[in-house]
């Protein structure tokens, strides 16, 4: 696996995907599960799955993510796939852990919009090292880094504008309340994202287009 222009070599790659990963296990079990936040995103779409159509959502989830992660496969590579699969995982590890073994209860029920604040703030940063790193944390990602590649938008307006569409259609079988606390969480991530991607690096001064990694290797990293 080479190294990039930015000198980020492939130990401190590993490190950044798998403390993003942390971060992220963190938040969505002490943050988002303790605090009834919904999920947007191909979780979302899964769970929307399940009530609409009865699909379980460990099924759902797998539809979803293998036409993406083949589609990264062309277009950012196998090392960017590598890193998505390492990334997700770790979050598994990570996530199961903390069910089983954290005592740690961060009730925030009587102050959402705290909540709401944190979880954007926090997935965001983890979600973005992973990104930085040269992976994904999921399906959606890979998605989001690839619209914005192709036209040009930052990734973390993509991401907001799919999670707000899935949470959207989430009202259907969620709580108002909490689904909107969610889309508060959904947009603060937005911009964290966009500010964790683009820190250090210049600005694009034209939409930038994706070209298939088949005559070289690409190991996919955004930083």
């Amino acid at each position: 696996m080479r190294k990039q222009d930015s000198g980020m070599g492939m130990p401190l790659r590993l490190t950044v995907i798998l403390s993003g990963t942390l971060l992220l296990a963190f938040t969505y079990y002490h943050i988002n599960y303790q605090n009834h936040l919904t999920e947007g995103g191909f979780v979302g779409l899964s769970l929307l799955g399940k009530y609409v159509l009865g699909i379980s959502p460990s099924l759902s989830i797998l539809i979803l993510d293998i036409p993406v992660l083949l589609i990264a496969m062309i277009f950012k590579g196998r090392a960017f796939v590598l890193n998505t699969f390492i990334s997700v995982g770790a979050f598994t590890v990570f996530y199961s852990l903390m069910e089983r073994y954290s005592g740690w209860v961060i009730n925030l029920q009587d102050n959402l919009p705290l909540a709401a604040l944190l979880s954007g703030v926090l997935t965001g940063l983890g979600a973005g090292m992973v990104l930085r790193g040269g992976g994904a944390s999921g399906g959606d990602d890979i998605l989001s880094l690839l619209i914005s590649e192709w036209k040009g938008i930052k990734v973390g307006t993509v991401f907001i504008l799919m999670d707000v569409i899935v949470l959207a259609l989430s009202l259907f079988y969620m709580p108002l309340k909490e689904t909107l606390y969610t889309v508060i969480a959904v947009v603060v991530a937005g911009y964290v994202i966009t500010f964790t991607t683009s820190l250090g690096r210049p600005k694009l001064s034209k939409a930038p287009t994706i070209q298939p990694t088949l005559s070289k290797p690409h190991d996919g990293t955004v930083m």
